[in-house]
């Protein structure tokens, strides 16, 4: 008869590191692209909602950009 334990495997330190390596590093090219987009979009405004409006598109750029390039590619 064998002893089993309940107690869950632990990682080694390398392992847990790595997988979280990825999303911080996706996180910060997010970021620029949304700096990036927050400037153009606010410095080609010409009132303050406009600028406003820019902000907000500046959070959604990914969707501009994804839809564009599906549009372009279906012709």
């Amino acid at each position: 008869m064998t002893a089993e334990t309940n107690e869950p495997t632990k990682k080694k330190s390398f392992e847990v590191n790595f997988g979280n390596r990825k999303s911080r590093s996706a996180g910060g090219i997010y970021f620029l692209g949304f700096v990036g987009a927050a400037i153009y979009y606010v410095s080609t405004a010409t009132d303050f909602w406009l600028g406003a409006l820019g902000i907000l598109k500046a959070i959604v750029w990914p969707a501009f950009l994804v839809y564009s390039a599906l549009s372009n590619l279906g012709g």
